[in-house]
């Protein structure tokens, strides 16, 4: 059980503030580190090009686009097996069989990504960055399996974004958000953005947050090296949405959220001090 935050870090969550958490260190090689990463991308590249790229016109004449699915889900799995990530998830207790979620979730690596659609036991969908649009094979593939791209910087298409994410969640998917709406920096929580608390009130989906350890360190963002270790995946209780009053108003979900991400982050690094958060 997490404990509260320390009064500074309470205080950054009210007002979606960023947050600093200490970064480990992998003690190995970093030309070796650097060699790994550019083989996790040459498995990447090998498997939209051998696997996904025959598999797209074919599902599609076929009408069978649904059918991406469980070949995303092996890829992704098969991905991260090979990039030296494994994956230990906790909390999939909370969740209830058949009962759609909006899971909510820190990013500071690609590998999260691959982790959040793979391991939550929920058929998900999930809201990514507009420029996955652009990498050849993986965009075009990316509407077969619900993944969506959101353009924040057009608030209309955005718009347009999340009202198509609320009627995936109505076929029955769960959906995934990365909050910040970009990867963090290793060590650092973002200010979250609202959509995701949007979404979850529209559709009267829970909110399960997420956080995702280890990956900052293992393949940061601006780091260049990928290094083998267990990516940590911890699902918080749902929150519920509603009161005896009515529904919650968005900065509410959105700090109750912040809240349970951020106390299983660990040591929160605040004025040059750190606080026992974990």
């Amino acid at each position: 059980m997490s404990e509260p935050l320390a009064k500074s870090s309470s205080a950054a969550i009210t007002e979606n503030e960023k947050l600093v958490f200490p970064v480990s260190e992998s003690n190995k090689s970093r030309l070796v580190g650097k060699l790994r990463y550019w083989w996790c991308w040459v498995v990447a590249g090998s498997m939209l090009l051998f696997i996904a790229l025959p598999a797209l016109p074919f599902l599609y004449i076929i009408n069978r686009r649904l059918w991406l699915y469980p070949i995303a889900l092996w890829g992704a799995k098969t991905w991260l097996h090979l990039c030296g990530a494994k994956v230990r998830v906790t909390g999939t207790e909370h969740l209830e069989p058949g009962e759609s979620y909006v899971f909510v979730s820190n990013h500071r690596s690609y590998l999260d990504t691959a982790a959040l659609f793979r391991f939550t036991g929920k058929r998900i969908g999930i809201v990514a960055k507009k420029e996955l649009l652009k990498v050849p094979v993986l965009g075009q593939g990316m509407h077969f399996v619900n993944i969506l791209a959101i353009d924040r910087s057009n608030p209309d298409k955005a718009l347009s974004s999340m009202e198509n994410a609320r009627k995936v969640m109505e076929s029955g998917y769960s959906f995934g958000i990365f909050a910040e709406g970009t990867r963090a920096l290793p060590g650092e929580l973002l200010p979250f953005k609202k959509g995701a608390f949007h979404l979850a009130l529209q559709t009267n989906a829970r909110i399960v947050p997420v956080s995702i350890t280890n990956t900052d360190w293992m393949m940061g963002k601006r780091t260049g090296v990928l290094y083998p270790g267990t990516i940590e995946m911890k699902l918080s209780p749902p929150l519920e949405i509603m009161t005896a009053d009515g529904p919650k108003d968005v900065m509410t979900l959105l700090e109750e959220t912040r809240a349970a991400v951020a106390a299983n982050l660990g040591q929160v690094i605040a004025d040059g001090e750190a606080t026992d958060s974990a």
